[in-house]
């Protein structure tokens, strides 16, 4: 049998840990099989387990009183779920909601905090992930509110394609429509708009990218300032 602390690490928080740091975090989780649409957590809820994504994807989504959801962040291969215990809060600020199914480690919330004070190079990296979420926080905010459905859409798309590394993307107009916080008939008008362009083909519930250059171009600059901010504050030491 194949130990944990033997299977290639393809979370990009984890990979880059000193061998002794990542193998004693490793010995530590479990690898458990993530279901497209199950909430790992609600908002307000305690974090029992954190999760770093091997290849599956979650999305973090804000909730408001009447009920009103919109997707704030994405969390994969790149990230982890549950980034608020290392500023000692165990409280879920967001739901975390499966989008891509796949595998995970997951550890206990208390083992992983005990961990983190022996740990300082994983402590570092999640202190400047946490930095990056910030920024993608804000930006994401300001994305919603002064760029155009179309541009949104082709940033959505690219970031959920990075996180599922697939061309081919299970979505519906409906899923859409909640994860952008705008109306079906926006994102229809959106997605005819990307096809007629060539740069995506949609089709009963499935989305093809055709041209991702294309649609990098289409998109808003959010897209490419995440994944600039991201490899600078995170690039391998």
């Amino acid at each position: 049998m194949t130990s944990l602390t033997q299977i290639p690490v393809t979370n990009q928080l984890l990979a880059q840990l000193p061998a002794d740091e990542r193998d004693v975090f490793m010995a530590a989780c479990d690898t458990v099989e993530l279901a497209f649409g199950e909430v790992l957590v609600e908002p307000a809820g305690q974090i029992t387990h954190v999760y770093f994504p091997l290849d599956g994807f979650i999305s973090l989504i804000a909730i408001l009183v009447d009920d009103n959801r919109l997707e704030v962040a994405m969390a994969g291969r790149e990230g982890m779920m549950g980034i608020s215990l290392v500023l000692g809060v165990d409280e879920a600020p967001l739901s975390a909601l499966v989008q891509g199914a796949g595998s995970a480690l997951r550890m206990e919330a208390a083992r992983f905090q005990l961990l983190l004070l022996s740990s300082p190079v994983l402590h570092q990296r999640l202190k400047r992930y946490l930095y990056v979420m910030m920024n993608q926080l804000a930006r994401s905010s300001a994305c919603n509110h002064f760029h155009q459905v179309e541009a949104r859409l082709a940033r959505w798309l690219l970031m959920t394609q990075d996180r599922a590394g697939s061309d081919r993307l299970q979505l519906t107009h409906e899923f859409l429509a909640m994860m952008l916080g705008v109306r079906r008939a926006g994102i229809t008008l959106a997605a005819i708009a990307l096809q007629a362009r060539g740069l995506i083909h949609y089709h009963r519930g499935e989305i093809t990218v055709l041209d991702r250059p294309g649609l990098i171009e289409a998109s808003c600059g959010c897209y490419t300032a995440d994944r600039a901010l991201y490899a600078k504050v995170l690039a391998p030491s």
